[in-house]
């Protein structure tokens, strides 16, 4: 959850001992170049955030990683944990050890920075993450971008004689562990502004995904008849949409992945269902259209054959419920601009089907 709680019964995790004790305004006074740790798991955080908030803020020092995993063994930073970063960098390996921890507890990685008491005195509420920082940052299995203030800073980079700034050797093959490949991107942008990159800007290099990871489309032979697949891994659930391609048209069904609970209790508050296309409303149906099957929620919808082209050459696909009059609707979208040659090699297979001898589809 994006939001930062305003709870009582906070603790700080002390960057020396490790021990959580009373926030007090003070906190850090005795230790200004130590990464501090506070850990919000009261009652009101887990029912509205369902994990604990882990508030990271201060100097990254070189046992900060240390601490935060004493954390993880000990139990208080669960797997999935929300975690809020608040720091202006500091030392490179402890940050990329940080951020391996991040990924191995698929924790959801924030800007954000901690509750202080009443009394204490005021400080600003913009979080920044900067050089080392985003090393920790980006070790979040979901990643969430830069919001308000927030500032979110380039990486640390080298430069080669007569060359464009590059990672360093142990930063780049951080980022290839990760699988991300945006340091052409930063390259380019600390040209411009070394200091803040906006949410735009980290959403469209791929190091924020708020809270999806990248879309997967495959497709396979049904007997004669090609079926794509679309997927996508969010935290929330699973989203998955496929295409079946007849000769008498197309069959369209999407799952959206939730669990047996939730998938009831969305179904019984909804009066209706549709698909989208780019953003625009299509397919609407009433309750004939969803049902509950197993973990998911199944929308399901006939579609002619010469609608094809729509859905291929969309930006976007989603599939959706709502209430009656359409305030509340839970659901997803998949945007397709990274699976597009593999949309088109679909196409072609469902074009050639329809193109066969009507013997060969018997």
């Amino acid at each position: 959850m994006r939001a930062v709680l305003m709870l009582a019964g906070i603790g700080i995790v002390s960057a020396a001992a490790g021990m959580a004790h009373a926030a007090t305004p003070d906190s850090r006074a005795d230790m200004p170049n130590q990464l501090a740790i506070q850990v919000n798991a009261d009652k009101l955080t887990l029912a509205v955030a369902k994990v604990p908030q882990i508030y990271l803020y201060g100097n990254i020092d070189a046992g900060a990683a240390d601490r935060f995993e004493a954390l993880v063994r000990s139990g208080k930073v669960p797997s999935g944990s929300d975690v809020y970063l608040n720091s202006p960098g500091g030392d490179e390996q402890a940050a990329i050890a940080l951020g391996r921890l991040f990924r191995t507890q698929a924790v959801t990685t924030h800007l954000g920075v901690p509750r202080r008491p009443s009394r204490s005195a005021p400080v600003s509420k913009v979080a920044v993450c900067t050089d080392a920082c985003t090393l920790a940052y980006m070790g979040g299995l979901y990643r969430w971008s830069a919001t308000g203030n927030d500032r979110f800073g380039a990486l640390p980079l080298r430069t080669q004689q007569g060359n464009a700034p590059q990672p360093a050797d142990h930063v780049d093959a951080y980022l290839k562990e990760l699988n991300l490949t945006a340091e052409a991107q930063y390259s380019r942008k600390i040209q411009a502004d070394p200091n803040v990159l906006s949410g735009d800007e980290m959403i469209n290099s791929g190091l924020a995904n708020n809270g999806r990871l990248a879309p997967t489309v495959t497709y396979h032979m049904m007997g004669n008849d090609p079926l794509l697949t679309l997927g996508q891994s969010a935290r929330d659930g699973q989203y998955r949409i496929t295409l079946l391609c007849k000769p008498d048209g197309l069959t369209l069904t999407a799952y959206y992945m939730v669990g047996a609970e939730r998938a009831r209790k969305l179904v019984s508050r909804a009066t209706r269902s549709y698909f989208e296309v780019d953003n625009q409303p299509t397919l609407p149906d009433n309750r004939d259209g969803f049902t509950v099957t197993s973990e998911s929620v199944v929308i399901t919808r006939p579609v002619p054959l010469s609608q094809l082209t729509q859905f291929l050459s969309a930006r976007s696909m989603g599939a959706w419920l709502a209430d009656r009059g359409g305030a509340v609707r839970y659901g997803f979208t998949i945007y397709l601009d990274s699976v597009r040659n593999r949309l088109q090699s679909y196409g072609d297979a469902c074009a050639q089907m329809a193109k066969a001898p009507a013997a060969s589809k018997r």
